[in-house]
């Protein structure tokens, strides 16, 4: 008898991105609410027959959510800041949105409420909105989503597993407003999660999941101590409902034994990240307690190699019984893509490699059987997987002996610009003569219908390489033109002929695949089709120059070259899994370096290389950023230092606590950093003021995450503050992140603003 099986989560985008569609098109006013509502409806069940179809056993709900897991969660226990004047006793979908974006659907401009922060999901790309909690905060039940979901389910056919986000994950995941011991709200907490236990006992459930995914944290004592306690006080509040207690990504370490006490039913490891835990697990695993086994992987789209999971499994079977195991992704797969089914154009070679997290179900399912066989080796599902993995290791596709010799070839005299900052940025000054407070943006802007038309229109055919370039030429021309007029005083391109800022430079370097519909949400109803990094890379030519120095010819102004960093590349792509991370980023980055020198030939003066993924890449535990820091900043030296001091290197990072990795942003030595900083009202500029961070700082006025036009007075009270705390002569003005997802009419406005409130700032200064 198979293995029972599970997954921690799906996929809700939908394989074409329904949801984005239909969400994007509720924002709009296009479709109603109960419209909106029938299709995530359908989606749901879509998603539930798969698992069902499939053979999974405990199918998660309350996985799906409109916007994100943790707003859900903010919304269901009623933690909704005050600036949102919440005053009802539920949370409707339009509070809701409204929270994540700062306008209301079908609502527009300036006079609307600033936007929850957004930062990374642990160590991955997407993002989740950040709750804020008072000292006096007040909890209650005011969206019953989980229970609702389980219904539904249940009146579709399926006996589901909810899926909670832990209480003490959604307090220690949060921010706190004036600053104070967050875990002392978790008595007002406790009594929600209570209901919400009950209400979902009583809708018919018989299994929980709970997600705490701070237990793969450094934690202290007192965090540890409070989770025995609590999920004491919960079970109680549900007698017979079994429990699950999940986390993911890294390690237990020092919160195993906590965990081993918990009054729960089953224990989730994540044997991609912590298989080395397994062995421990099993001696200390007591009686009463069954292991969830994540076996394969939920972040990555290389299909599962079953001689090592099978290895998992049956150590875990010899060890526990069958009754015992439960296999498992080993997070939720909405980190995956949806199907392979949708790939028509990718090679079968490369096809052969992969699973999506449809591919995953079957993937979890085989394992489930082959774990209980005892002539699995002669299996032919088995056999097929590992000629698949024979065929990946041999493939000449993956190796290019040359690469690795120029690899091996670095020198640490290769990551150091030739002078110091202080030298570099008189030099830089004089050519280029920038104002005090100079503005710029970030470098893209708005990715019109008629931009992403032409784009496919030329992929498919329908219009000749020499027509798309001369559009894009028409396209650069008109934003240049923007840019003089508004006043902007460091210029860029526009990014036009980019259909993201990964996938883009993916393109035009060897050891990159692409897909059709290998879509994963980033944020909100911002999805991403990350590339797939298969073999050793290299850049054959230059990938922006022949944009930029068009840019550059029709302005005097001086113009940025845009670039992608080697570790963000990294980051938001499907990488290999044959060799260190490390070796990968270190060939991206010698591929970036050329594209630098190639622009700085070009005459282009200033040059940004975006690394907004270096912290998300940050392991999940202190002891282990070290190694990680040291290879990731080599990598973003190796790619800028090959220019001379004159020609200023930029670099843009996001969401990101700067305070824990100031160190490691300084040993960059980029001459100018952009940051977001306008939705924490310039609060992350302490780590820059407390290590006084000697180079020039562009912290973001304008949350471009939200349709929300900032006014001028807003965008001069940032940056007051910020000149209150660290040098004017070394501040510029900037929004927090590229325009691509910005439409031209909010971005005009913000853009005269933001230069209103420069000058303005100029002139109080000047005083």
């Amino acid at each position: 008898m198979a293995l029972k099986t599970q997954i921690l989560g799906y996929p809700r985008i939908g394989a074409k991105r329904e949801l984005k569609k239909a969400v994007e098109a509720y924002w709009k006013g296009s479709i109603s609410p109960d419209e909106l509502e029938k299709i995530s409806s359908a989606l749901r069940q879509t998603h539930w027959q798969k698992q069902k179809d499939t053979g999974i056993n405990f199918i998660p709900s309350n996985d799906f959510s409109y916007y994100d897991h943790v707003l859900d969660a903010i919304g269901m226990v009623g933690a909704v800041p005050e600036r949102f004047g919440f005053t009802g006793e539920q949370v409707d979908l339009d509070l809701y949105f409204t929270m994540a974006r700062g306008v209301r659907p079908g609502q527009t401009g300036a006079g609307t409420t600033q936007a929850m922060e957004m930062t990374k999901w642990m160590n991955t790309n997407y993002h989740y909105i950040v709750p804020e909690f008072q000292p006096d905060q007040q909890f209650k039940l005011t969206c019953h989503k989980p229970a609702k979901e389980f219904k539904m389910a249940q009146e579709m056919g399926f006996q589901t597993q909810p899926v909670l986000l832990g209480p003490i994950s959604l307090l220690l995941l949060g921010k706190t407003v004036p600053n104070f011991e967050v875990l002392d709200l978790l008595d007002n907490l406790l009594p929600v999660y209570e209901q919400i236990l009950k209400e979902i006992q009583a809708a018919g459930a018989t299994r929980i999941q709970f997600d705490e995914p701070v237990l793969a944290l450094d934690l202290t004592e007192k965090q540890r101590a409070v989770f025995i306690p609590t999920y004491t006080q919960l079970k109680k509040a549900v007698p017979g409902v079994a429990f699950q207690m999940t986390a993911y990504f890294a390690e237990y370490r020092e919160n195993l034994p906590i965990v081993m006490q918990l009054p729960v039913e089953t224990i989730h490891l994540d044997a991609v990240y912590a298989g080395n835990e397994l062995e421990k697990v099993l001696d200390i695993l007591p009686a009463d307690k069954s292991l969830s086994l994540g076996v394969v992987n939920g972040r990555n789209i290389w299909k599962n190699d079953y001689k090592t999971s099978l290895q998992q499994l049956r150590k875990a079977v010899d060890r526990l019984g069958t009754a015992r195991v439960i296999v498992s992704s080993s997070c939720s797969l909405m980190f995956s893509p949806v199907s392979l089914v949708y790939e028509n154009e990718m090679d079968a070679e490369l096809k052969n490699w992969l699973a999506y997290a449809d591919e995953k179900l079957l993937e979890i399912s085989d394992l489930a059987r082959l774990a209980v066989v005892s002539d699995y080796l002669s299996d032919p599902v088995y056999q097929a997987n590992q000629a698949a993995h024979d065929a990946r290791r041999k493939s000449p596709r993956i190796h290019v002996p040359a690469v690795k010799a120029r690899r091996a070839a670095i020198t640490p005299a290769m990551t150091q610009r030739k002078s110091s900052f202080q030298q570099r940025i008189q030099q830089q000054q004089a050519r280029l003569n920038l104002p005090s407070f100079p503005t710029t943006t970030i470098g893209s802007f708005p990715q019109t219908a008629e931009i992403r038309k032409n784009r496919a229109n030329f992929k498919s055919g329908k219009i000749s390489q020499a027509e798309y370039e001369k559009f894009l030429e028409a396209e650069i021309k008109k934003v240049v033109e923007f840019q003089e007029k508004m006043g902007l005083d460091v210029l860029v391109h526009g990014e036009s002929e980019r259909n993201d800022m990964v996938e883009y430079f993916g393109e035009q370097l060897q050891g990159f695949a692409f897909t059709e519909n290998g879509w994963v949400q980033s944020y909100g109803s911002r999805c991403v089709k990350p590339p797939i990094i298969y073999g050793d890379v290299h850049r054959p030519a230059p990938m922006t120059v022949r944009w930029s120095k068009y840019a550059q010819s029709l302005t005097r102004k001086p113009m940025k070259g845009m670039l992608t960093g080697p570790v963000t590349i990294l980051q938001w792509s499907f990488v290999r899994d044959d060799q260190p991370r490390s070796e990968t980023t270190r060939q991206i980055a010698l591929a970036i370096r050329d594209e630098v020198v190639d622009l700085e030939k070009a005459g282009i003066p200033v040059i940004q290389i975006d690394e907004p993924a270096l912290r998300e890449g940050l392991p999940l535990r202190r002891s282990d950023w070290a190694d990680y820091l040291t290879w990731s900043v080599e990598a973003f030296r190796l790619s800028a230092s090959g220019v001379r001091d004159e020609t200023q290197i930029h670099t843009h990072m996001c969401y990101s606590e700067f305070n824990q990795i100031i160190d490691a942003i300084a040993a960059m030595d980029a001459d100018v950093i952009s940051i977001e900083a306008s939705r924490s009202k310039m609060e992350l500029l302490q780590a820059f003021v407390d290590f006084v961070y000697p180079n020039q700082i562009g912290p973001g006025v304008w949350d471009i995450h939200s349709p929300r036009v900032p006014s001028v007075e807003e965008m001069v009270e940032l940056l007051e503050k910020a000149a209150k705390v660290l040098p004017p002569e070394n501040l510029w003005v900037n929004p927090d992140c590229g325009l691509k997802t910005r439409a031209w009419p909010e971005t005009i406005e913000s853009i005269q603003n933001m230069i209103a409130a420069a000058k303005i700032i100029r002139q109080k200064l000047s005083r």
